[in-house]
């Protein structure tokens, strides 16, 4: 499988891509009883934003709540989210916001959400936002108006069949034309939901050539393992809340800054360099 990207990866004088490196500093569903460093408000995630840039990292991957701490797809919450962490870095990160359905929201609102915020940033989850055949010309029409926009789109692969499927639709035109830096999901099915190094490979052996920007996010203790696997072998890397509350030995984490410094190191030790936030914008783009 095969299909072009508009640019080729930047290189670094090392020989390597600059590593985006993510942060995904809530989800969907946790609270801060799972733990008491996990950022709810606008004020939290900004402070958070800060934090995780002064570690390294170029993009942050947001999720806002309503009143009752639950999930929420809301356009003015989003813009004033956007705002608050633009007053901490100004343009220091890329700020994505998810349309993550999380059980209460359907393809048109999940469309519709992103059409209204206008956002510099978006993951949409291949399985949600295309999920069959009668969805494809509804979606092909979102895909079309994101890219004439210049929204950054990252496309959430849940397991490597969804892969090719990835490929299928984008060889269809239903994606539209242009790069969508897909996240592969390591381990999302597995047993307690933990991820492994070894979760990334069947991804990788199902996309071949075809994929050439990638990133991964991982659950469980082993999410800087997975990570550092991931940006020895070319891809980029999310790390966070969302996904892990563990430091490597498997206790609480202190941070999302935390994990982010310990993914730089791993970068660090590779001698692969860190993108800023305009060398991931131009990546991704």
């Amino acid at each position: 499988m095969s299909f072009e990207h508009e640019t080729e990866p930047m290189m670094h004088d090392s020989g390597w891509p600059p590593l985006i490196l993510a942060n995904a500093p809530n989800g969907a569903t946790r609270s801060k009883a799972d733990h008491p460093a996990l950022p709810i408000t606008e004020s939290e995630i900004a402070r958070t934003a800060a934090e995780i840039a002064e570690a390294g990292a170029a993009l942050i991957h947001v999720h806002v709540r309503d009143a009752q701490g639950r999930h929420l797809l809301d356009a003015q919450a989003y813009r004033a989210v956007t705002a608050a962490i633009r007053a901490e870095v100004g343009d220091r990160l890329v700020v994505q916001i998810t349309s993550e359905a999380a059980g209460r929201y359907e393809a048109p609102e999940q469309m519709a959400v992103v059409r209204a915020t206008h956002p510099e940033a978006v993951s949409l989850a291949l399985r949600e936002i295309v999920p069959d055949a009668g969805a494809e010309t509804a979606a092909a029409a979102f895909f079309t108006w994101a890219r004439r926009e210049r929204v950054l789109l990252q496309i959430i692969l849940y397991e490597p069949a969804e892969v090719a499927r990835y490929a299928d639709l984008k060889s269809r035109g239903v994606l539209g034309e242009g790069g969508d830096f897909p996240l592969f999901v390591l381990g999302r099915y597995t047993p307690g939901q933990v991820s492994r190094p070894a979760d990334l490979l069947p991804f990788l052996a199902t996309s071949g050539e075809g994929v050439p920007l990638w990133s991964i996010c991982a659950f469980g203790p082993r999410e800087n393992a997975c990570a550092l696997v991931a940006a020895g072998l070319g891809g980029h890397v999310r790390v966070g809340f969302e996904n892990s509350l563990l430091a490597p030995d498997g206790r609480p984490a202190e941070s999302n800054a935390a994990q982010i410094r310990r993914a730089a190191e791993g970068a660090r030790l590779l001698g692969r360099p860190l993108a800023d936030a305009d060398t991931a914008r131009a990546l991704m783009a």
